[in-house]
């Protein structure tokens, strides 16, 4: 029987509880991270089995370390909690927006992840996986092949992405010693509500959730301190 636990931040919709309802079919004890205590305990109603639901947000230290408190044990901890930001490029972006991009989507994964680290050192294989975007790649931002070119568009999301990315390798060399794979996620376009202009046809958030629970999975010869896509090809940063 696994015995893992696992702990996926902003996982009362979208890609955060497609992971959750993954990772508990995988036998995992999954806290559901959530903003709203009430959303979250609707999706642990829905999911069940081993899904536990803890309040948290990402962006208040109080509820951060109030969480770690009730959490001893973790095996994977999964920083999906984001923040979409509206359209317009870096000169028109307000400086506000930008903080309140960053507070979610930056210095949320690094309250969390360092709260949590005393519970993930714990593990025999702890693992981070930080879901990120694609939309964050510098190669895939600039030069005549991009594939985000245009015009410099929700300029704090995709900044704040790239820094996510960073941040992610930082963790992964910093840890390396002690066991941890720490990588990045690239979901894909999925029609949530992080995403307003994606259209219900784009992709299923359950199948770019295979890609976090795959990075959750790695074995102790799988990589770390690399950002992959969902079907498991490695992104450039």
């Amino acid at each position: 029987m696994n015995s893992s636990i696992a702990l996926v931040t902003g996982a009362n919709k979208g890609i955060g509880r497609e992971i959750v309802r993954q990772l508990v079919a995988a036998g995992f004890t999954v806290h559901v991270g959530s903003r709203d205590a009430e959303r979250g305990r609707r999706t642990v109603d829905e999911i069940g089995g081993s899904a536990r639901l803890l309040t948290l947000d990402v962006t208040d230290g109080e509820s951060v370390a109030a969480a770690a408190q009730q959490v001893e044990d973790l095996d994977v901890l999964v920083n999906n909690a984001g923040l979409g930001t509206d359209d317009r490029p870096a000169p028109e972006a307000d400086v506000d927006g930008f903080r309140r991009t960053y507070e979610t989507n930056l210095f949320g994964p690094v309250a969390v992840t360092n709260a949590f680290l005393p519970a993930l050192r714990r593990s025999a294989r702890p693992r981070v996986v930080n879901v990120s975007s694609g939309t964050g790649s510098l190669t895939w931002s600039t030069g005549p092949e991009a594939r985000f070119p245009e015009a410099g568009w929700a300029a704090a999301y995709r900044s704040s992405k790239t820094a996510l990315n960073a941040l992610t390798v930082f963790y992964a060399q910093a840890l390396a010693g002690e066991g941890f794979k720490v990588n990045a996620l690239a979901p894909g376009l999925r029609a949530t509500d992080l995403n307003p202009r994606a259209a219900a046809s784009d992709g299923d958030p359950a199948e770019a959730a295979r890609g976090a629970v795959r990075l959750a999975l790695l074995p102790d010869d799988g990589p770390t301190g690399e950002f992959h896509s969902w079907g498991g090809t490695a992104v450039p940063w």
